[in-house]
């Protein structure tokens, strides 16, 4: 299967999934939120061009605010997190380890240690400007300080879990 078609298959899963079925679940709480749509951007293979990685992770965040009716609340997390990617990859993995073509960042290619280090950033600056950019229609800081820490656990449960459903085979390191 060619690396466009199966791109093209797991952001309509995942997609689906976030907008159809998570967002129709009843809330547990007012600060958990769970967003695990920008595991695309994270997924995305090492070698796409700067250009190319802001344009999906708009397209992605663009099409979250359009589901969610949120007026570039998404788009404007998405391209944050796209835009810190490859200096978080660089910093984390040595040049040659990048150079692998079409690969994914994953445990296999990345190592256990780096890749949940890439995760985690990456989910914190994620949610940390969303969660601030709507922290300021509200104004209390505790919320924002909850929602942030409430939102990023269970966003990182899920990115694990999907993360097991989406096997995807790379290169070990």
């Amino acid at each position: 299967m060619s690396i466009l078609l199966k791109n093209i298959i797991r952001i309509s899963i995942i997609l689906f999934f976030q907008v159809f079925i998570v967002t129709k679940i009843p809330p547990l709480h007012q600060f958990i939120v769970p967003y695990f749509y920008f595991v695309l951007i994270l997924w995305l293979p090492f070698k796409i061009t700067r250009i190319n990685l802001l344009l999906m992770a708009f397209l992605i965040g663009t099409l979250m605010d359009w589901f969610f009716k949120t007026p570039g609340l998404h788009a404007a997390a998405s391209l944050l997190m796209a835009y810190l990617r490859p200096y978080l990859v660089n910093l984390l993995l040595p040049k040659e380890a990048t150079e692998w073509g079409n690969e994914e960042p994953s445990t296999k290619t990345m190592g256990s240690v780096p890749y949940s280090i890439y995760i985690v950033v990456l989910t914190l600056f994620h949610h940390s400007y969303l969660i601030f950019l709507e922290w300021l229609q509200f104004g209390s800081f505790l919320y924002f300080i909850g929602k942030l820490l409430a939102t990023g656990i269970v966003s990182l449960l899920m990115i694990l879990i999907v993360d097991l459903f989406f096997n995807r085979k790379s290169k070990s390191r």
